[in-house]
């Protein structure tokens, strides 16, 4: 007698949308980069040992000891949002406590802006390379996603976005993230930030702005899309890497008239939660230590970044490519022709029990990234990690490319590059 699951394709009650879920890349390398004998070069995470745990921990402890709503559901709490518009000057952004809404952080924040904007079938703009967590909010809504390219210099192709406006395309918005792209690491031209936001306002497109990274800017930056317009542009901004992830605070900055709905639509989501979160990090805020916390952040980064350049420069075949990042946690590597990226990673965990998340991973269905692109992360590892890190990777590369012979030479007999770091890492 054959027996068929109710959740079995032929029965199945899900959605048409949620019948074809798979985990993401990304959600598998983060399984994989947590065994112990990995060396991850995967994930955006920040560094945990850059945590101001003692700092946070006190102001938790001083929330708890004064505010018993803290534990208890409630409305946002309207000293985070001071703090928040305090943090937005220093991008160049003047905006108004009216105008901040909280939200369970950047990925919530993307999410309700979607369900405002988006009915089934609804067009949207993207890049070509597109984060992944941003494709996972459209899925419900099966739009139409209209990619353009992105220069690896200086942004999104806004010649492209105007052409498809012009043309006739009706987007209800267009998804960008300006400083430190993930996955791409470029960060956009201030001449194409003033002509995207041209272009959105002449055509009333939205553009939802998301900026995880923005804080975390090594050289002189320009400022947010938000800067340059404050009504077709929609900001999404987190404590996730400036902070902490597992705090999940966020906040999106928008028009005053939306903020109603979104709060209604997010009370739907999770009922107004992390009171004692928002609380505990405005208390940290008061504490005065979040500037210097945020140029421990910068230095010891930049010096990550600039470990894993150095490396890479000295490893890495002739016709291997890369920018040099202004901001972020990533550098995009475009290898040789014929290496396919994917099979690439197999041989690393295999034989140098390292990860690295392939190009491909960032591609849109029909639009696929080519197969000899990686994304490497240098923010979550010591110099000294890093270093390790971009010399497995390079014997793998090597392997990969000209054979096993590879595998039974030594690094220590191709190259010596104790010189290039002759101080360890501040961290």
């Amino acid at each position: 007698m054959s027996y068929s699951h109710p959740f079995l394709p032929q029965r199945s009650p899900l959605a048409a949308w949620a019948r074809g879920l798979k985990h993401s890349a990304l959600q598998q390398l983060l399984l994989a980069g947590s065994r112990p004998d990995i060396l991850s070069l995967a994930m955006g995470l920040p560094a945990a040992e850059l945590f101001p745990a003692a700092a946070y921990s006190e102001a938790v402890a001083k929330v708890l000891a004064s505010d018993p709503r803290a534990l208890q559901y409630g409305p946002p709490f309207q000293p985070l949002k001071k703090h928040v518009v305090k943090l937005m000057e220093q991008r160049g952004v003047w905006c108004r406590e009216e105008q901040v809404f909280l939200t369970a952080g950047a990925q919530q924040g993307t999410n309700l802006l979607a369900r405002l904007l988006l009915e089934q079938g609804s067009q949207v703009i993207v890049e070509e390379k597109l984060y992944p967590g941003f494709h996972q909010v459209l899925q419900p809504y099966q739009p139409e996603i209209l990619t353009v390219p992105t220069d690896p210099a200086t942004g999104i192709d806004v010649d492209a976005v105007e052409k498809l406006l012009r043309d006739g395309a009706e987007p209800k918005l267009i998804y960008v993230i300006a400083d430190g792209h993930n996955p791409l690491a470029v960060s956009m031209s201030r001449d194409k930030r003033r002509r995207l936001v041209k272009v959105a306002r002449r055509y009333c497109v939205p553009i939802i702005e998301d900026d995880p990274y923005g804080f975390l800017s090594y050289e002189e930056n320009a400022e947010p899309l938000l800067a340059f317009e404050n009504e077709w542009v929609f900001y999404v901004g987190t404590f996730s890497k400036i902070l902490a992830p597992a705090l999940r605070t966020g906040w999106l900055i928008v028009p005053q008239p939306l903020l109603s709905l979104l709060a209604t639509v997010k009370e739907a989501s999770d009922i107004n939660i992390a009171p004692l979160n928002q609380r505990a990090i405005s208390t940290y805020m008061d504490m005065g230590l979040f500037d210097e916390h945020l140029a421990v952040l910068r230095r010891e980064y930049r010096t990550r970044r600039d470990a894993m350049l150095d490396t890479l420069e000295f490893m890495m075949p002739d016709d291997a490519h890369w920018q040099k990042p202004d901001c972020g946690l990533f550098i995009w590597v475009d290898l040789p022709s014929g290496v396919d990226s994917g099979a690439l990673l197999a041989q690393a965990i295999e034989e140098e029990q390292l990860v690295f998340v392939p190009g491909h991973s960032f591609s849109i269905a029909d639009r696929p990234c080519p197969k000899n692109s990686v994304r490497l992360n240098f923010s979550s590892n010591s110099v000294d990690r890093i270093t390790e890190g971009i010399t497995r990777f390079a014997r793998v590369l090597e392997r990969h490319r000209f054979g096993p012979r590879f595998s039974t030479l030594p690094f220590a007999e191709r190259a010596d590059i104790s010189h290039i770091f002759p101080v360890e890492s501040h961290a």
